[in-house]
């Protein structure tokens, strides 16, 4: 869906515009022409389209402040972007904002495996930061599906988990402080290298935020050592159910795997496809890794099995080293990319109690068929994370709404059994118009102070996040 072009007077502020910004930065961090900014007009919900006015590739956190200093100045809306892997519309542009990408952001300022910490611009990928800190024997614990790829900007924006969350927790557990820009330009500093910080928990605040507060420029994160060993096993299953009801008893039994990963037949099917993993043929599949000593690691490994034998596993198989651990692994990571191969499709992440698995899958196929769509289920099963993938096709006229309609389904599904509409791709658009589901007004209402507070303007990420109806009210107000 292409939103429409801009008019004459958004075309001659254009031109002030980049004139003003091209005086405080490099002339090619400056982007106006239609073609190029053509590349910033969606990110990974790609169904919706806008070109923005123009785009900027600021290389610092003095650049970021002129920029959003001077787009204050004209009352030109600013929409954050990180690596553009948003599943929620989250960098979606409007024809009169500027998209500020942290692209040009990537350094590392800070290593401190004393402190367990490292420092870097926000602008660097999630795996990169793995990778700048493991030869000294340490890891970055939040692994997105999107890690090769998606940047710690969008991380904490979102506050992204992945496969590992289960016992690292996701990004907020892992944040311990950032460099911020507010809307007019000032530069604020929230947390640091320590445990916690004095005073309200404004990081806490932040993280999540969704680009709505300001722009995370330099981020401390918490690093860990990396643990002795880890193993994966897969358990496949006759049913979706059966499958979310072994999972409901592993973690009913007190056992702590690193994670525990859920895969059904069409996702599996196109995982083997894709990545040649050696699954096995099954209804459904799970994915569950532990880690330490190696006797820890049979500890835990045999209570698993204990438990899923329970549930008449159609198979269990204990990766034997570590190329069998890595290809177990490099199919459930290309889940996205093998599934985009076969159709087009909507990835939800409304997140439930454990304990409803088995129901939330069983309504999630009564769906399909009433709504007429394939799904495929691929999620973080260890803490309920759900990633159904809706199949449709994007040129059939009347899919694309149909896809949407059953999508809400689902996710008001979440909410009703005492969940919510996100686990980590956040609000964006995507679910803006349900956040009436899980909020009454009172509680929208606060969450509108508290961007009235950062952003008393409304210009960082316009239309995002907040209901239409109910954020113009409250701006009216």
């Amino acid at each position: 869906m292409h939103m429409p072009a801009p008019d004459a007077r958004i075309m001659d502020l254009k031109s002030q515009l980049a004139a003003r910004l091209r005086q405080v930065m490099a002339a090619d961090a400056v982007i106006d022409a239609e073609a190029e900014t053509r590349a910033y007009e969606c990110d990974g919900l790609s169904a919706y389209k806008c070109p923005p006015l123009l785009a900027v590739l600021p290389s610092s956190t003095r650049e970021v402040a002129d920029v959003l200093r001077i787009c204050h100045d004209m009352g030109v809306p600013v929409v954050p972007r990180g690596a553009g892997t948003s599943l929620a519309g989250g960098a979606m542009p409007t024809a009169d904002c500027v998209i500020l990408g942290v692209a040009r952001l990537n350094a590392v300022l800070e290593i401190d495996t004393a402190d367990r910490l490292i420092r870097v611009q926000t602008g660097r990928t999630n795996l990169s930061v793995t990778g700048a800190v493991e030869a000294d024997g340490f890891f970055y614990a939040p692994d997105p599906s999107s890690q090769l790829a998606c940047a710690i900007a969008g991380n904490i924006a979102m506050n992204s988990g992945g496969a590992h969350c289960l016992k690292y927790g996701v990004t907020t557990n892992n944040l311990l402080g950032v460099t911020m820009v507010l809307m007019d330009g000032t530069v604020v500093e929230l947390g640091g290298g320590h445990l916690d910080a004095a005073g309200l928990d404004l990081l806490g605040v932040v993280c999540g935020s969704e680009g709505q507060l300001g722009v995370v420029t330099e981020a401390t994160l918490r690093i860990l050592a990396k643990p002795e060993g880890a193993r994966p096993v897969l358990i496949g299953f006759d049913s979706n159910a059966v499958a979310g009801a072994c999972v409901s008893d592993i973690i009913k039994a007190g056992v702590l795997p690193v994670a525990i990963e859920f895969m059904d037949r069409p996702c599996i099917e196109a995982c083997e496809a894709f990545a040649k993993a050696g699954y096995p043929d099954c209804e459904a599949l799970l994915i569950v890794e532990v880690e330490g000593s190696d006797a820890e690691i049979d500890h835990q490994l045999g209570l698993i099995s204990q438990i899923a034998r329970r549930h008449n596993p159609v198979e269990i198989r204990e990766a034997q080293d570590a190329d069998q651990a890595a290809r177990i692994w490099l199919g459930r990571k290309s889940a996205f990319g093998a599934m985009g191969q076969i159709n087009d499709y909507m990835c939800l992440d409304g997140t439930i109690p454990v304990s409803e698995l088995p129901r939330v899958l069983d309504h999630i196929r009564a769906l399909s068929q009433e709504y007429g769509l394939d799904v495929a289920n691929v999620f973080h099963a260890g803490d309920g994370n759900m990633h159904p993938l809706i199949l449709y096709n994007a040129n059939m006229p009347g899919q694309l709404e149909t896809c949407e309609a059953m999508g809400a389904a689902i996710l008001k599904l979440c909410v009703e059994v005492g969940g919510c509409l996100t686990g980590e791709h956040g609000v964006g658009i995507e679910k803006r118009d349900l956040m009436h589901v899980q909020f009454d007004p009172v509680d929208l209402t606060a969450q509108m102070a508290v961007k009235d507070v950062f952003d008393p303007r409304w210009l960082l990420n316009p239309a995002k996040v907040f209901p239409l109806d109910a954020s113009a009210q409250h701006r009216a107000a």
